[in-house]
């Protein structure tokens, strides 16, 4: 690549837990010739995503290019985060080949691409592509609307409500901004699952577009880098639900952050998580925990009720053993007090 050439970039979007950092893991150990460079942007304080990246770190994409962006969303912080970030990527010597961009799992993806539309950028950068990941499972199941029945049963008694929740708009802009779509985790939705997210997709999809089945992040890098899209100069074949406004909002959605006790058994922080799903509306929680006896943390991913956890690195010595938990759901959601309570953080609260 010569200095003029533009540096092409992937924007990788999904919903929440769609498993975006795991098929960036398969890239960058996998990068197809190419020096990858990441930039992770965090919904909420807690850099996982980030840092299970970092641990990942190999020559053809060391430490020092994977960057966090934690101050809100990137295309609200263009000038303060986005713009010194790329230029940042961009003198690092060897120059990266490729950027992948991690959008928050709640992020509207065409925000993002007007950003690049920034004269101080524009020059030296193209959006190559934007990859729409897709939890096959959780489509299937209508996961993205929290009660399909109930916001259906609103709109055929008023006709003037408007029956997209926040969450299926989150969605239908995804995929409408795509130039691929990757349905993961086809194993746990099975054939009939998958033939319905097909369906529902194929059903919001402006144009027609690839959906490749994926398992655990592994694709050939030749098929979703490279495409040479230009999506910055093509908006208006990506329709967004937010076309009419000047800016977006990310009010519909909360995080909180939760610091939680050292656990005697993992099993009751599964049960507890899986309650906050069940009872509370809880989208997603991420972060990691102490158990007793192990030296090891536990990192532990939930969407819904649906909950990952595996021992993931060594606690430092000099390190607390403070387990630390991003709960992030609706506005309305979202209470403080029982989700403290729910995860045994109460009495931590009010200790400290």
């Amino acid at each position: 690549m010569t200095d003029l050439a533009k540096l092409p970039v992937t924007v990788i979007t999904g919903f929440l837990g769609s498993g975006k950092t795991t098929l960036i893991r398969s890239l960058m150990q996998n990068p197809g010739g190419k020096r990858l460079a990441v930039i992770v942007n965090e919904f909420g304080d807690v850099g996982v995503d980030g840092e299970i990246l970092k641990s990942c770190a190999i020559p053809d994409c060391p430490v020092e290019n994977i960057m966090e962006l934690a101050n809100g969303c990137i295309c609200c912080t263009v000038a303060d985060d986005f713009i010194p970030t790329i230029e940042a990527l961009m003198a690092l010597d060897p120059r990266p080949d490729h950027i992948l961009i991690e959008t928050s799992g709640l992020a509207l993806p065409k925000p993002l691409l007007k950003a690049f539309d920034w004269p101080d950028i524009r020059s030296k950068i193209t959006v190559d592509g934007v990859i729409a990941l897709a939890d096959a499972e959780a489509v299937a199941a209508g996961r993205f609307a929290p009660n399909v029945a109930a916001v259906d049963a609103q709109r055929l008694a008023d006709d003037s409500i408007d029956h997209e929740t926040p969450l299926s708009e989150v969605f239908e802009d995804q995929i409408a901004c795509a130039d691929i779509i990757l349905l993961t985790k086809p194993d746990l939705a099975g054939p009939e699952g998958v033939a319905k997210a097909k369906a529902i997709i194929a059903a919001e999809t402006p144009r027609p577009l690839p959906v490749i089945e994926v398992a655990e992040g592994a694709i050939d890098p030749r098929i979703i880098l490279g495409l040479e899209a230009a999506a910055e100069d093509d908006l208006d074949a990506r329709p967004s639900h937010h076309d009419e406004h000047d800016d977006h909002e990310h009010d519909d959605f909360e995080s909180i952050v939760v610091d939680i006790p050292e656990q005697a058994d993992p099993a009751d922080l599964v049960a507890a998580i899986e309650g906050l799903a069940r009872d509370h509306n809880i989208l997603r929680i991420k972060g990691y925990a102490a158990v007793t006896g192990k030296p090891m943390r536990l990192l532990v991913q939930a969407v819904g009720a649906r909950v990952r956890h595996q021992y993931d690195r060594p606690w430092g010595p000099a390190e607390a053993r403070q387990g630390r938990l991003v709960v992030i759901a609706e506005h309305d959601d979202i209470n403080p007090d029982v989700i403290r309570a729910a995860l045994g953080a109460a009495q931590t609260q009010a200790a400290g």
